[in-house]
């Protein structure tokens, strides 16, 4: 299998080649372009009732898409994000790592997708009660809106909510007033998280929240 990002980083998409008998994983609606002669079927991400908890709970879809080659020649295929913005690629050796929902785009078939509870800190930080695991062996690729940012941390660091794109599963993350209640109020930040472990977190520079915010004043 051989994945380019391309356009990178404003309107990055997926260029993919698949060999004879490989496939790859796709969240639902993904699929721009393909060959004609690919294979394509939908399934229950992870299963009826995952799938269900995912589309609900988890801000995914409820379905994923299986391509496959089955013939005897290289066949393409393109795969893009709902929202401008980059990609990147993250390759899992047998281990878990978090997303937040609608970051997932595609993995190989070797990952997993389940959930993870949140807690309600993180509903009350914006973040959502539950957040989109990947875990196995293989490569996974995620987008975001705006441009990513690869961070490595030490103990704890803030983020600004809605910003926060993928971190390890064994870190914590904590809702919390960014300055206090009047500061937090004057200042238009509101909460923020707090994200406490050590590990790579990786960072979203646009906010759709705050799109959205903007928009609505401008009407």
């Amino acid at each position: 299998m051989n994945v380019k990002i391309e356009a990178k980083p404003a309107f990055a998409y997926l260029d993919v080649e698949l060999a004879p008998g490989e496939t790859i994983i796709a969240e639902a609606d993904a699929m721009a372009t393909m060959s004609a002669e690919l294979d394509m079927t939908a399934k229950f991400s992870g299963g009826f009732f995952s799938g269900l908890l995912k589309k609900f709970l988890g801000s995914e879809s409820m379905f994923v898409n299986h391509f496959t080659n089955n013939t005897n020649a290289p066949l393409k295929l393109t795969l893009v994000q709902a929202t401008p913005g980059d990609m990147e690629c993250k390759t899992l050796n047998n281990e878990s790592y978090c997303l937040e929902g609608g970051a997932y785009v595609a993995c190989e078939p070797g990952v997993k997708l389940g959930l993870r509870w949140a807690g309600f800190g993180s509903l009350i930080g914006g973040e959502g009660l539950f957040k989109l695991v990947v875990s196995g062996t293989g490569k996974v690729y995620f987008g975001a809106y705006g441009g990513i940012v690869e961070k490595e941390i030490k103990g704890e660091y803030i983020v600004d909510s809605g910003h926060l794109v993928g971190y390890e599963k064994h870190m914590q993350l904590k809702p919390k007033l960014s300055n206090g209640i009047i500061g937090s109020i004057t200042s238009g930040e509101g909460f923020v998280t707090k994200v406490t472990g050590n590990g790579k977190i990786y960072l979203q520079t646009r906010n759709l929240s705050g799109l959205a915010s903007w928009v609505n004043r401008h009407l």
